[in-house]
């Protein structure tokens, strides 16, 4: 069973409401109104970052963590690639550091290989200098995050309206005990497999769900130590990279416990504090520039 801290943490985030994974996009994005006083030190960080359209054009380097962090030098994905499309351009979130580039041009060929995909669909990664988001996600902000969607890439190129308005699949059922038998298939086990093969990641975040339909047929597997159970994750994974080498200004996330996790610390995820939350009115402020590490700040301004 995870320990207090960490099960308060979680139960905390599943209160805030799910990720926006499959909220619709837009074919007219609006650029955001200029702020009033950016320099406000209690301007909340997310509105800055939100409002950078373009990478900081200086030399690549995750900074800080994945939740409290930025991304200098970012790369963009290309929207379409042999085995991949881009979805949710609106949102302007498909950058990475280059080795999160380099990972999913190296990933996708396999994943759709042994999937018998014709490949793979890339939800949220980055915005092009990183840090927090005005929506959705706690980490993505150092480009080293990557959601994969749980619905295999058409044969054919997506429209741009498709990008922004198709749904992924729920693969969890509604009592959230297991996963849907008729939509979970081998193919989605081959490529989260072939994600957590490869030394460069980190740890890949679940639903508990498919945790558990993959414990029955994967369980013993090495690389089952990297995917981790999560709130929420039902239509999609969550690829988290280990800090690229040389990356002074990166922190990496402490190693995943030993074990394939298919052991008692999953049951807890089954259990009615975590299926039936009890509602809270707990808030926390905003982050601000103040939180992040100063380098940020010549990210954010670097011209």
């Amino acid at each position: 069973m995870p320990d207090l801290k960490w099960r308060i943490f979680v139960l905390t985030l599943m209160l805030a409401g799910p990720a926006i994974a499959q909220d619709k996009g837009t074919l007219n994005p609006k650029p955001l109104p200029p702020l009033a006083n950016p320099a406000d030190p209690k301007t909340p960080a997310k509105e800055l970052f939100g409002r950078a359209r373009d990478p900081a054009p200086i030399e690549s380097e995750p900074v800080g963590f994945y939740s409290k962090g930025c991304l200098a030098g970012g790369e963009e994905l290309p929207v379409n690639g042999p085995n991949w499309q881009v979805m949710r351009l609106s949102r302007n979130r498909n950058w990475g550091h280059p080795a999160l580039i380099a990972f999913l041009a190296r990933f996708a060929p396999p994943a759709a290989e042994a999937s018998g995909w014709p490949g793979i669909l890339v939800g949220d990664m980055s915005q092009p200098r990183g840090g927090p988001m005005l929506t959705g996600h706690a980490s993505h902000q150092i480009g080293l995050d990557v959601d994969i969607w749980l619905t295999p890439m058409p044969s054919r190129e997506l429209s741009r309206a498709e990008r922004e308005e198709m749904s992924a699949t729920n693969m969890v059922r509604e009592d959230g005990l297991d996963v849907i038998p008729d939509l979970w298939t081998t193919g989605h086990l081959a490529v989260v497999r072939a994600a957590a093969q490869d030394p460069a990641v980190q740890r890949i975040f679940v639903n508990a769900a498919i945790k558990r339909a993959m414990c029955r047929v994967a369980a013993g597997e090495p690389w089952m130590r990297k995917v981790r159970p999560y709130y929420s994750h039902n239509y999609h994974f969550h690829v988290r990279l280990h800090c690229p080498r040389g990356a002074e200004s990166c922190r990496d996330q402490d190693p995943t416990p030993t074990g394939d996790g298919c052991d008692a610390s999953l049951a807890w995820w089954f259990s009615d504090e975590v299926l039936h939350p009890k509602p809270s009115n707990k808030t926390w402020p905003p982050m601000t520039m103040s939180a992040l590490p100063a380098e940020c700040r010549a990210v954010l301004n670097a011209r």
